[in-house]
């Protein structure tokens, strides 16, 4: 998990599609630093990587190459508080990370420093201006609280 210096808790919700039994786990920023200014980062970045499973969560070497990603990205954004990791969901085949940074194009080169000499992630990206961090508010808003991760 992240060790993102602006957040100082993170919380997991769920999402339990009733029919077919499928969970969507959230794992979200609760908690900032009381110094940490958002409107410094009015850039969100969603990091998509679909697979297929039975039950819709990752398999276990996809999970890890998951992880690895995340891992990856971390210290190169965590820099000079550039960027910060507010959402990461993982279900219905479908992960997705959510960040906002300062700028798109500085995003985009510490991604490429980050996994240069790796093998290719099977991801997309979504870029949005969002300066008042609307989705991410959303989200918080709608979410039910099942633990704290501290």
């Amino acid at each position: 998990m992240a060790g993102d210096s602006d957040v100082k808790t993170w919380t997991i919700a769920t999402s339990t599609d009733l029919q077919t039994d499928r969970r969507i786990i959230f794992r979200y920023a609760d908690t900032f630093s009381p110094t940490f200014d958002r409107a410094s980062q009015p850039i969100r970045i969603i990091i998509v990587w679909k697979y297929q499973s039975e039950r819709g969560q990752p398999m276990s070497e996809e999970h890890k190459r998951m992880n690895l990603l995340e891992d990856a990205l971390e210290p190169v954004l965590d820099q000079n508080q550039f960027a910060t990791l507010a959402l990461v969901s993982t279900g219905d085949d479908l992960r997705e990370w959510t960040y906002y940074a300062k700028s798109e194009d500085e995003f985009m080169a510490r991604l490429n420093f980050a996994f240069a000499g790796m093998s290719a992630f099977p991801i997309e990206i979504h870029i949005a201006h969002d300066p008042q961090w609307e989705m991410y508010e959303q989200f918080k808003a709608g979410a039910r609280v099942r633990e704290v991760v501290n």
